[in-house]
């Protein structure tokens, strides 16, 4: 028997980008772990990923093309060759692409988060057709547009210093659920003193083992930093050198957090005031004694109608009381832009034709989209979808309108795949994709500093192909012969980092395989001394660039689109507040097929507190209903104090044909649009919950 231990990285939408060890023996892989020397994987993977095997081996594999044979969503498929499926879609792309290119749309995002699985090859396909553009919105985009106006750039504290910091604000997130390694080190600085604060309208699993949870009320996390702001001003529990060596418009900002007493914040938070002081005062002494205060934002600070202005908010705390001067201290979101990605080499965007019309598709308002008829403002309707690395019915929001406009029998449909999930059942032309472990990538990271190299320990499955391949062959058909549709997946990886950057890299892709990972070379304390990446140079408490887009230029409160106090006509209907953030065992709608992990799930729940289920007659394992005027679904009820009065809580996402009633969580939240960066308002929803009939 042959043995060797192959070096991999974890692909999914997660910060910690685990290093992997695959095992394999034989040609077959028998066992994923994680990488003792990196750092912060530190040997140690979450349980979705140690069982990483089964996903890759499990029975229900996609290992050969398929074709429909009948009615779109009911998921019946007849095998066909490689062959047959590439000159289908071929000739049906090609008469598209002649003469009216833009009803053309790729609908991608973090099924995997490799530069060459995720958008290179495909990109440069559908740059080259002259397709539509898709606006990747669906998870970040807020916060990142908020995180840019006042800091820059989407640079933070590095992970690896979170263990020396004394305070540790957790902020709209759950990291023992999302972000594992990153609460490693947050339990090492617990056990060495520090003060752990979690902020969320739910009491996670995270929130329970802090010292203290503050459940503010879902949409409310920009009041309450400006309410923060007030008691810091007010006490003066400031870093006046910071202040006016490295950031911009405090004057303007004093003015603004005067309006934000902790009595109006608590009103608008639903909580006390004692808690708007306390927070503050402990953050701001914090930063007296000198010692390091971080904040952890996560991306549900940013899925409500203010979702980009929350993270701008908070991002000016640390600026406030200078801690940004330490190396643990300061303010994470993203570390995105700290890597020297050549974005333009991997996608080729100068590929599109120079004479033809653009049109960008939002991807959140993909159900609206996909039904808009032929018009002189939107252009011409969306007639072919090429979907991978995503699962857009399952994950997207008005789930009703998602399922409709997929359902058109005048809609061409592809989907590259691993599984049948609820999207693939609507393809025309269903194609098996290869898994991280059947095929080479690299990536970078956004919650660590690592270049990571994924070596394909295992020949592919079946007959099935990396995505890379598969739009090769698709260009080969549509006769594209720029010489860049024959890149090998290698050469795309080599082409990834080699690009001039503020902080340069070596880097080497025959090296980087070898050794499987390396670090970039970026300062401790990347804003110590300012140098932030604004127009100023400076952390911008007043953006002139948020005014030109006609945004508030100071941090302000934007309410949600759906609450008692900016809807109370609408709340009178729909009085509870729901968010829907993921269940420990999925990601987003991935592993969700994995028989052992929704085993430990169990069913879909819905959490809702003791008052509110007393007043609907709701007891713990009731079978509820859940809807307002988007749709509806069921789960089973669990009366718990997790929630805070006037919240439920569906922990998602999951597959509908795995779910009683066919249905999830997206049934009932809203296609509107945050703040800024177009992202998503996931929680910025409002139902009414009753007892099934």
């Amino acid at each position: 028997m042959s043995s060797n231990i192959v070096r991999a990285v974890c692909p999914h939408d997660c910060p910690d980008t685990c290093a992997l060890h695959v095992t394999v023996e034989d040609g077959v892989a028998t066992a994923v772990k994680g990488d003792p020397d990196h750092p912060t994987t530190a040997g140690v993977l979450c349980t979705k990923v140690s069982r990483y095997t089964e996903r890759t081996y499990h029975p229900d594999r996609l290992l050969y093309p398929q074709k429909r044979i009948g009615k779109k969503g009911e998921g019946k498929f007849a095998r066909i060759s490689w062959a047959e499926a590439i000159a289908i879609i071929a000739e049906k792309l090609k008469p598209m692409a002649a003469s009216k290119p833009l009803a053309i749309l790729p609908y991608s995002y973090a099924g995997t988060m490799g530069l060459v699985q995720g958008e290179s090859m495909a990109q440069r396909f559908f740059h080259k057709l002259g397709a539509s553009f898709l606006d990747r919105t669906i998870c970040a985009t807020a916060g990142g547009a908020g995180y840019k106006y006042t800091v820059g750039t989407r640079i933070g504290t590095d992970i690896e210093q979170t263990q020396n910091a004394k305070l540790i604000v957790i902020w709209g997130g759950n990291p023992i659920a999302s972000n594992l390694h990153f609460w490693m080190r947050v339990q090492e600085a617990k056990r060495k003193g520090a003060r752990l604060i979690a902020i969320d309208p739910y009491r996670s699993l995270t929130a329970e083992k802090c010292h203290q949870h503050i459940a503010l009320l879902p949409g409310t996390d920009s009041a309450l930093a400006l309410g923060l702001m007030h008691v810091l001003i007010r006490d003066d529990l400031l870093d006046h050198a910071y202040i006016k060596d490295h950031t911009l418009g405090f004057e303007q900002l004093r003015e603004r957090a005067a309006e934000w007493t902790p009595e109006r914040v608590a009103a608008t938070c639903g909580i006390t005031a004692e808690e708007v002081n306390q927070l503050a005062r402990e953050y701001g002494e914090c930063g007296q004694r000198g010692e390091a205060s971080m904040i952890r934002m996560n991306y549900g600070v940013q899925r409500v109608h203010g979702g980009g202005m929350a993270v701008r908010n908070i991002c000016c705390l640390p600026a406030l009381t200078g801690a940004w001067r330490h190396a643990a201290g300061g303010a994470q979101l993203s570390l995105s832009d700290a890597f020297p990605k050549n974005t333009a080499v991997l996608q080729r965007p100068d590929l599109f034709p120079q004479d033809s019309p653009r049109r960008t598709i939002n991807m959140s308002t993909i159900g609206d989209d996909l039904l808009r008829e032929t018009s002189a403002d939107f252009g011409p309707k969306i007639e072919a979808v090429i979907v991978y690395n995503a699962n857009p019915v399952a994950v997207a929001p008005e789930s009703a309108k998602v399922m409709q406009g997929f359902a058109r029998d005048d809609l061409f449909t592809v989907v590259l795949e691993h599984f049948q999930t609820d999207t693939a059942d609507y393809a025309d032309i269903l194609l098996p994709a290869t898994t991280q472990l059947e095929h080479v990538d690299i990536h970078s990271t956004y919650g660590h500093l690592y270049m990571m190299a994924n070596n394909a320990a295992i020949a592919p499955l079946g007959e099935a192909r990396p995505n890379t391949e598969i739009f090769r062959m698709l260009a080969k058909a549509m006769h594209l012969t720029d010489a860049c549709f024959t890149d090998s997946d290698d050469d795309i990886a080599a082409q990834a980092f080699n690009k001039q950057h503020a902080h340069a890299v070596h880097f080497d892709w025959a090296s980087l395989k070898k050794t499987g990972w390396s670090k970039l070379k970026l300062p401790d304390a990347p804003f110590a001394n300012g140098g932030f990446g604004t127009p100023s140079g400076k952390c911008e408490f007043y953006s002139a660039s948020m005014a030109a887009a006609g945004l508030d230029p100071l941090p302000a409160y934007v309410a949600p689109y759906e609450s008692l106090a900016s809807n109370p006509e609408l709340a009178a209907r729909f009085p509870l507040a729901m968010i829907s953030p993921p269940a420990r065992n999925f990601l987003n709608s991935t592993f969700v097929n994995v028989q052992s992990l929704r085993d430990t799930e169990g069913q879909p729940h819905l959490d809702m507190h003791p008052q509110d289920a007393a007043q609907r007659h709701i007891v713990h394992g009731d079978r509820l209903r859940i809807f307002n005027d988007r749709g509806s679904f069921e789960a089973v009820a669990r009366v718990t104090d997790k929630a805070r009065p006037g919240l439920v809580v569906g922990l998602s996402i999951w597959w509908k044909k795995l779910a009683s009633d066919h249905k999830n969580a997206n049934e009932v939240t809203s296609q509107r649009l945050t703040d800024m960066g177009g992202g998503p308002t996931f929680y910025d929803t409002l139902v009414e919950v009753e007892k099934c009939a």
